[in-house]
């Protein structure tokens, strides 16, 4: 068995490990086990979990995560739209296009950490990129109001919705809740996802697609 821990962002990536993408490692014998980044501590101990406004109390939980033996690997499900300032590679992002900047930013992580069971993810340039694959089926897990085509139309001029930019007004979230004024996050994302497939999200949204891809090279002993 081969186990591996995913720092993620709030309860939707949460949820969409558990229920979409563990189950397809698990058939590879790659187990995931999705955990909140702790955003802030108080002094009784208690945590609060979901959303990053730092970048120090993900470094402390990735490097608690990694100080576990027993996991072949630790990745991370975060956001790159609306990183906070002080992460690794923030200030010295390259021109070029996004992907260009979410491999510095992931090899910049790799390299603060430094450890080689770090398996670093940035989503571009948020979850619901992924639900934009195919913006009919977010219709279908709301069951009710906002207009579909509409917002089919304005991102089908995107070669990939990951490319979906991030302005405050245009990334991938603000565009759905715009038109489709129902939509929750937590609870119709990985509902979504899970009625489009891996297989079709894969296709379209290929950093998602590499990321996957080296989860499940993990099958095999290095």
């Amino acid at each position: 068995m081969r186990r591996v821990h995913v720092l993620v962002e709030g309860q939707t990536e949460e949820t969409f490990i558990r229920d979409v993408l563990a189950p397809h490692l698990a058939s590879r014998e790659v187990y995931l086990t999705p955990v909140l980044a702790a955003t802030k501590r108080i002094k009784s101990g208690l945590k609060f979990k979901g959303g990053l406004s730092h970048y120090e109390p993900v470094r402390r939980d990735l490097r608690r995560l990694l100080g576990d033996s027993s996991a072949v690997a630790v990745t991370t499900m975060i956001d790159y739209y609306g990183l906070p300032d002080d992460f690794p590679g923030r200030s010295t992002l390259p021109p070029g296009t996004c992907h260009d900047r979410v491999a510095h930013l992931e090899a910049a992580l790799q390299e603060d950490l430094g450890d080689h069971r770090l398996l670093p993810y940035f989503s571009l340039h948020e979850f619901e990129a992924l639900v934009l694959t195919v913006p009919a089926e977010i219709g279908a897990a709301i069951l009710r109001g906002g207009q579909v085509s509409d917002l089919a139309a304005e991102v089908s001029g995107f070669r990939s919705p990951e490319e979906v930019n991030d302005g405050p007004e245009t990334h991938p979230a603000a565009r759905i809740s715009r038109h489709l004024p129902g939509y929750r996050k937590a609870v119709h994302g990985p509902l979504a996802a899970a009625r489009i497939g891996l297989p079709a999200i894969r296709e379209r949204c290929l950093h998602f697609a590499a990321w996957v891809s080296r989860l499940e090279q993990l099958s095999s002993p290095r």
